[in-house]
């Protein structure tokens, strides 16, 4: 079978297409680590980089992390029973009072395609929910998003929240969304900033490298 069908269906959006292919390579016993790493990954690598040269758009996002996802599902079972290691665990959350999730689910969905092990929290999360879900899942990034100039001010209580139980050190801390800035970030003094799914990839990779 020709695994780069998975890569130009992923990369295409086309679900039906990523799910069928990615059954086919179960049925012939290939490692889904080789699956995800070498075409799944590489596949949402370069929507993400088409995306950072303006010849994808939003919605070409959406569909591709919507045909990785179709094709994750398949070999989340399989990932269990192998020596599949994520890149790393990333709680995500939209903090306390906002109720806004498309761009907190893109980003999701691209850490996801990327190699990336996400804990979702959803919407309105206080500091004491992202806190648990660190511990729990020893998680080594928090991934805040807000989409109100109301609520951002929150993320700043939530880093102090993590410095206060002396857990600052243990975890990077990532901050996005409309209304906030690079210097937003530094004067809260979270770990980095991103304004799309495409770069949140690329500062979880650096800060994991880090």
């Amino acid at each position: 079978m020709n695994l780069y069908e998975l890569y130009d269906a992923i990369l295409n959006g086309k679900l039906e297409k990523a799910v069928e292919v990615t059954n086919q390579a179960i049925s012939q016993s290939i490692e889904p680590q080789i699956i995800i790493n070498d075409y799944m990954v590489k596949a949402m690598e370069e929507i993400g980089a088409r995306f950072e040269a303006g010849s994808a758009f939003v919605p070409n996002l959406l569909m591709s992390a919507r045909a990785m996802k179709g094709s994750l599902e398949i070999l989340k079972p399989l990932m269990n029973n192998s020596n599949v290691t994520p890149m790393g665990k990333v709680v995500v959350g939209t903090v306390k009072g906002d109720l806004h999730d498309i761009g907190k689910n893109l980003v999701c969905s691209m850490l996801e395609g990327c190699g990336f092990e996400v804990v979702n929290l959803g919407v309105d999360i206080s500091s004491e929910k992202f806190i648990e879900a660190v511990k729990e899942h020893k998680a080594n990034i928090v991934c805040m998003s807000a989409l109100l100039t109301t609520t951002m001010t929150y993320m700043k209580e939530v880093i102090d929240a993590f410095e206060n139980v002396g857990l600052r050190k243990d975890v990077k801390i990532m901050v996005g969304g409309a209304p906030l800035s690079e210097d937003f970030a530094n004067e809260i003094h979270a770990d980095g900033y991103s304004d799309n799914a495409n770069s949140a990839v690329s500062l979880a990779k650096k800060l994991m490298a880090s």
